[in-house]
């Protein structure tokens, strides 16, 4: 972000004291508290949506979350001579959730369950219009990836020992991701907009968890969307149990954390199999690979591939100890 930026903040109304720079943003002292001003890069429209979003969270009084600030022209967005496109929203000082600290990640669950409910708007129309996510969808997609590479690998003649490596375990998870896509496709006729009724954070990961002095403020919205509940629980989980070898004692834990405010339906359960089952990462592994230059490739590559192997055993008992029903 260039130092330009920092006089589109004479477009609000406040008084700023002083700016530095931050991870790929602005963070500003003013007569406001703390702001942050970031380069927005997704559709104008969502912003609207996103702000809405954010005032019901703050005044349900329930969750504590980031709030976004409009110009003195009443807009929520503001460019730069290149177009380029910045939102300012509040901050606060902290430090993101300790993903080592078992306590901590139950309290983020817990919030995250609040955060849910308080995001539950099945009785009103203010979702009408608003996109849904359809992980089917987003699973085909990666299919057809991964069989794509799946093709350039075979028909490449000179292999690294990555891709002799990778080949050697390639049909095993693509039979996976194939067999879960076609279980998602035959209940997808169930789906209605009322399965939808509730707006995910869309990226709840422990570094948008901030803790701080007066408890945990949840920041980064930008990819909030219409889903099931389970796919912002299914994204927190996955990291932890990815990083505590898909330990099902504390996957008990946090569902039991979960269910304690928001009781997840039979149909949320079979949707968060579905999403554990599915080899997302070695999907993210295969994308990397071949997305980047195959001349060389990081030997963190190769960790990461050895990792997912060795845990395989582990997340298969995983499947079955927490979702005995949906198992095959």
């Amino acid at each position: 972000m260039n130092d330009r930026a920092v006089s589109l903040l004479d477009q609000y109304d406040i008084e700023v004291r002083r700016t530095w720079k931050g991870r790929g943003a602005i963070l500003c002292d003013s007569d406001r508290g703390l702001l942050i001003m970031k380069e927005y890069g997704g559709p104008a429209e969502k912003v609207g949506f996103q702000e809405y979003l954010l005032n019901h969270i703050k005044e349900s009084g329930v969750v504590r979350a980031e709030t976004i600030l409009r110009t003195k022209e009443n807009e929520l967005i503001v460019r730069d001579q290149d177009r380029s496109a910045y939102i300012v929203k509040t901050y606060c000082e902290g430090r993101e959730c300790d993903h080592r600290n078992v306590q901590e990640c139950c309290l983020a669950i817990n919030t995250l369950s609040h955060l849910h409910n308080v995001c539950d708007f099945s009785d009103s129309g203010v979702l009408e219009g608003q996109p849904i996510f359809h992980i089917e969808n987003e699973y085909e997609k990666h299919n057809r990836e991964l069989k794509k590479v799946r093709k350039f690998l075979r028909e490449k003649s000179q292999k690294t020992d990555f891709e002799i490596y990778l080949m050697r375990h390639y049909d095993y998870f693509l039979d996976i991701a194939l067999q879960i896509t076609g279980e998602l496709g035959y209940y997808a006729y169930e789906e209605d907009s009322h399965a939808f009724s509730v707006v995910c954070h869309g990226d709840y990961q422990y570094h948008n968890i901030i803790q701080t002095e007066g408890g945990s403020v949840l920041v980064n919205f930008e990819k909030c969307i219409r889903d099931y509940p389970v796919r912002d629980l299914y994204l927190f989980m996955r990291k932890l149990l990815e990083k505590n070898n898909w330990s099902q004692t504390l996957g008990d834990m946090l569902f039991a954390e979960y269910n304690k405010i928001k009781l997840l339906s039979e149909r949320d359960c079979r949707q968060l199999y579905f999403r554990f089952a599915y080899p997302e990462k070695f999907w993210k592994i295969v994308n990397f690979y071949y997305n980047s230059g195959k001349a060389w490739i990081p030997g963190r590559n190769m960790e990461k591939l050895e990792k997912l192997f060795a845990q395989e055993r582990e997340k298969q008992l995983f499947l079955k100890s927490m979702f005995p029903s949906f198992v095959s």
